[in-house]
């Protein structure tokens, strides 16, 4: 049973045996020889008391803390596992075929493709400022419709006062989009003349346009 102690559970058990042994000698064996005890003694036995009890405390104080210590030092530190991040490959087209290159970070993967011609890569091409409808042909939808006649915008060289200046309103291409698609006030809806592709032309063009 011993030797499954640590060292400060022996030394523990050490201090509390010493108390326990003078406690009893005194209560029992003392009295039987000495029945005056303590007698003119009593300073003495009263201060050994203290010192016992003191050396106890403090047995119990430091041992409890190297234990502690020990248990700490014998505890494994858990281990952070990273897995390591795959690098990137790049491989050249060769004439005539398509390359699919990916990269890969933590546990997301973006793909792209390019076909190639020779040293030739051709990639893909965003129409629009905003990247969700072209301003060109938004420009040439707003100039056949009957925008201009009522709405105010330098960039087509219209000036209608019927609905809002839109050099001044500078309106997003989500709101021109609501707008054109449902109308509003005087506004007619547009949903079932222009496609939703042409609704976000226009869209494009006069968010990308006014008030610059």
């Amino acid at each position: 049973m011993l030797l499954a102690l640590t060292g400060y559970q022996i030394g523990l058990l050490c201090s509390a045996l010493a108390f326990i042994a003078f406690a009893l000698v005194v209560a029992l064996v003392v009295p039987r020889r000495w029945p005056q005890f303590p007698g003119r003694y009593l300073g003495w036995f009263v201060a050994a008391a203290i010192l016992f009890f003191a050396g106890q405390m403090t047995a119990v104080l430091l041992l409890a803390n190297l234990g502690e210590s020990e248990a700490s030092a014998e505890t494994p530190s858990p281990q952070t596992a990273t897995s390591p991040i795959p690098p990137t490959t790049t491989v050249s087209p060769a004439p005539g075929h398509t390359t699919t290159s990916q990269t890969t970070t933590g546990s997301t993967t973006t793909g792209a493709t390019a076909t190639g011609t020779g040293t030739t890569t051709t990639g893909s091409t965003t129409t629009g400022a905003t990247g969700q409808g072209d301003p060109v042909e938004g420009k040439k939808l707003f100039m056949s419709q009957p925008c201009g006649s009522c709405h105010t915008l330098a960039d087509a060289g219209t000036s209608g006062t019927i609905g809002p200046n839109l050099d001044d309103l500078k309106p997003s291409f989500e709101a021109v989009q609501k707008q054109v698609t449902n109308g509003g006030a005087v506004m007619p809806s547009f949903k079932g003349q222009l496609t939703p592709q042409q609704i976000d032309d226009i869209a494009a063009y006069v968010s990308s346009v006014a008030g610059k």
